[in-house]
């Protein structure tokens, strides 16, 4: 798999992401790392990733600035000729704010910033992302943000469940969708969402946190195993 990670003024989660990928594909392919003031995307990449932090400080709102610069267009036609795009934390601000993914991340419910563990449902287990999972199967990440509330006005909501889009939802360990385990508030426990043709998902925990056994587990190993190994197969 050839994978490039952007990094954008004040991201920080850039090398954790590589590591993540090169774990998932046996130490071997290191993801090439992309200043976000490049104009093009080097030709033959197969994933782009928005990794997590504070872009830009986290101004405006989150992911507004980012999702501006120059690099963001070539992300864009990536995308559109089915080119597969990962964003995680500030990642998924930003593919929303860059209008490649629908609905907009909003202030926690609390009015905090969320530090700590949280758990996924698995709602596709038919994509590029997430094949190595069954569907139902709940996997723990761990949340770092202080907008990761998801909000879309109810028609949208009605679409992303209609059409399947809807990758991830908060759960409890046990696989229940229940109001405690949403920790931030996001509409319907909205963890995850993937672009109409399941290409482009964006998720505000970080699956990267939980990739080695030796620091915090593996629960999250299996979404870049997936990747990886969609790409081994092409």
């Amino acid at each position: 798999m050839r994978a490039a990670v952007v990094v954008f003024p004040g991201i920080n989660r850039e090398r954790d992401m590589a590591l993540a990928l090169a774990r998932a594909s046996g130490g071997g392919g290191k993801p090439l790392m992309l200043w976000h003031g490049e104009a093009a995307l080097p030709e033959g990449l197969d994933l782009v990733v928005l990794p997590g932090g504070f872009s830009y400080g986290d101004y405006l709102r989150c992911g507004a600035m980012a999702a501006h610069s120059p690099i963001m267009r070539a992300v864009k036609d990536f995308a559109a000729r089915g080119g597969h795009v990962l964003g995680v934390c500030n990642g998924f601000q930003i593919l929303c704010e860059a209008g490649m993914l629908p609905g907009a991340l909003l202030r926690n419910a609390s009015l905090r910033f969320l530090s700590m563990d949280c758990w996924m449902r698995v709602e596709r287990a038919d994509t590029p992302f997430t094949n190595r999972f069954r569907p139902g199967d709940t996997f723990r990440a761990t949340m770092a943000h202080g907008d990761g509330n998801y909000f879309a006005d109810e028609g949208t909501l009605d679409r992303l469940e209609g059409e399947n889009l809807v990758a991830l939802r908060y759960a409890t360990p046990a696989g229940e969708a229940t109001e405690a385990a949403n920790r931030n508030g996001s509409a319907r426990g909205i963890a995850g969402v993937l672009s109409p043709n399941g290409r482009v998902l964006g998720l505000m925990p970080h699956p990267e946190n939980q990739v080695d056994p030796a620091i915090d587990g593996t629960d999250g190993l299996p979404l870049f195993e997936s990747l990886t190994g969609t790409f081994a197969s092409a």
